[in-house]
């Protein structure tokens, strides 16, 4: 008896996605962004934003910006329903090999003091604590963890990506 497993497709976010994203940006973020934020960012030379899609159906996304050397990653959000099935290390995967190839060399984010299992796999990537941000979302005044990567350029940090990749792969087969 063969089983299908659904194949993850990982491309550029439209705007035709922006409805279904809202769906899940609600479902994810006490304070969701507002809709038109994705629209803005669609047109906004320095973004990638990426959907992680099941069957055509989104089930995740991310964004960041790369402004010279240094990307920000803005947002990464995976449906409830498809959490632990490794689509937002996907997502960040993918994010981080678009920020190679625009060439940044350092990436940063926030993420919550108490979303220990983002935490967990930014850290997986090679992203290291670097301060807090006291009182940094506003529906919480929960504190942000601000974390940073090393140099993504160079063959250290190539590596740390193939051997995860290959160990990512390995866990979807």
């Amino acid at each position: 008896m063969a089983i299908f497993v659904p194949q993850l497709v990982i491309q550029p976010m439209r705007e035709e996605d922006i409805p279904e994203i809202m769906r899940i940006e609600r479902m994810c973020f006490p304070t969701p962004w507002h809709e038109n934020a994705f629209y803005a960012e669609l047109n906004h030379e320095p973004a990638c934003y990426l959907v992680a899609k099941i069957d055509g159906q989104i089930v995740g996304y991310g964004g960041m910006w790369v402004i010279m050397d240094e990307a920000h990653i803005t947002t990464l959000a995976v449906h409830p329903e498809y959490r632990r099935q490794h689509i937002g290390e996907r997502l960040l995967l993918a994010l981080l090999e678009v920020a190679i190839a625009r060439r940044a060399r350092r990436v940063t984010l926030e993420v919550r003091m108490s979303n220990t299992a983002a935490q967990n796999l930014y850290a997986k990537y090679g992203f290291r604590a670097a301060a807090i941000r006291k009182g940094y979302y506003a529906d919480t005044h929960e504190d942000a963890l601000v974390m940073w990567t090393d140099d993504i350029q160079t063959p250290e940090y190539q590596q740390l990506l193939r051997t995860n990749r290959w160990k990512l792969l390995r866990a979807q087969s």
